[in-house]
């Protein structure tokens, strides 16, 4: 069972992540996606995935990941990420709930530039009862 007391907690990156063209273009690829000229809009979850993995699996968080299934994922994007972004990722549980005996976690992950906040994702994970 997840830690109520992991609500509103922040775990941020210590890696700086560059973005190269060949990423983008492999990921654009991938979607069929003919302007490689900016990331795809679902681009940031190659580099937010990671980090709020890791801020899930601290012991102290207590998540099940056995029984863990996705549930919703949305994007606010602030500006297009471009090849020589060097972009930060901080991730944060958002909110937790119970309903019918699945907990429902809802963890916001957010990517600077700099000072520049560029993308914000919520991912919302499901451990099933």
């Amino acid at each position: 069972m997840l830690n109520p007391d992991s609500v509103g907690r922040t775990f941020t990156g210590a890696d700086v992540v560059t973005v190269t063209q060949s990423e983008i273009d492999a990921f654009a690829d991938v979607l069929g996606e003919s302007d490689k000229s900016v990331a795809p809009p679902t681009f940031s979850i190659r580099i937010t995935l990671a980090q709020s993995q890791q801020l899930l699996s601290d012991p102290d968080v207590g998540l099940d990941w056995t029984r863990l299934v996705h549930g919703d994922q949305k994007f606010q994007i602030h500006r297009p990420i471009v090849a020589g972004d060097q972009l930060r990722c901080s991730s944060t549980i958002e909110n937790y709930k119970v309903a019918a005996g699945n907990e429902i976690v809802t963890v916001r992950s957010d990517l600077h530039a700099g000072d520049q906040l560029v993308v914000s994702t919520w991912s919302t994970l499901v451990v099933r009862a």
